[in-house]
């Protein structure tokens, strides 16, 4: 028993799982995969996922943390703010405020709650200029947590996120490894024991990997992610525009053979 019966995740395309893509296009991530670590194999455990890719923090707050506090699950992570800090001229501190007042409801309905730092940029090129308000912003999280009893995913920790197989060519989203890392670190964070190690030594290869050498150039990154969510933040468009939660309800997770599947999936 890991002492979860009900889970509910809200946030942007970290939380829905881009880009740790299953065989269907469907997107499993970290926050699937820790679903399934603590259901262990209940056909009883409950889970919902409401995060949608592109959202800031205030459509998070406004249309998915209501539905987490009427559920009123056992858990619930909350990943938000990360598109707000990340444009241009963006006030972190009044990002942080607002997250704080979410936190702050969910903790009051004595709802265990877990949050996440942001991950550290220092060795991405040309995403390494948000390193410094990431960090503020880090700061802020730490803050409210320990005010408000909330535990902390330290992204910003953790090691193994620095190779760059963690990350996908956007240079924004993780593999399905670095999903897979997230959700054991997460794991341990509730004190849930699980049979993998989120500090495996990622694999010798030849030569040192690099930027360079694994991703795509920074002409190409620029002309095929950058410059279209440049294009998307002129016109207020966002990624998940027409979108629907994957999982917008308390539904339990079924068993299939090999896997854990999850039950009734919403179609984007």
């Amino acid at each position: 028993m890991t002492g979860y019966n009900s889970y509910v995740a809200i946030g942007d395309s970290f939380t829905e799982g881009l880009n740790d893509e299953r065989p269907d296009g469907t997107f499993r991530g970290w926050a699937d995969r820790l679903a399934e670590i603590l259901a262990d194999g209940r056909p009883d455990f409950a889970y919902a996922n409401l995060a949608i890719r592109g959202k800031l923090l205030a459509e998070i707050m406004s249309e998915q943390l209501p539905v987490a506090l009427e559920t009123k699950p056992d858990l619930v992570t909350v990943c938000a703010g990360g598109n707000d800090i990340i444009v241009p001229g963006a006030d972190v501190d009044a990002v942080a405020a607002a997250f704080e007042e979410g936190i702050a409801a969910l903790r009051a309905e004595g709802i265990e709650v877990v949050i996440f730092t942001g991950p550290d940029t220092k060795s991405m090129s040309v995403m390494s200029i948000l390193r410094g308000k990431v960090a503020i912003y880090n700061a802020h999280l730490w803050a409210i947590a320990d005010k408000h009893g909330a535990k902390v995913v330290d992204l910003w920790a953790m090691d193994v996120l620095h190779d760059v197989r963690a990350w996908s060519d956007d240079r924004l989203h993780f593999t399905p490894e670095g999903h897979r890392r997230i959700a054991l670190r997460t794991a341990e964070v509730l004190g849930v024991p699980t049979a993998e190690d989120w500090r495996e030594p990622w694999p010798q290869t030849d030569g040192h990997p690099n930027w360079l050498t694994l991703r795509r150039s920074d002409l190409e990154w620029t002309r095929v992610h950058l410059l279209p969510w440049i294009r998307r933040q002129l016109r207020g468009e966002s990624m998940g525009d027409g979108l629907t939660p994957k999982r917008p309800r308390l539904t339990p997770l079924l068993d299939r053979p090999g896997v854990a599947a999850l039950a009734e999936p919403a179609e984007n």
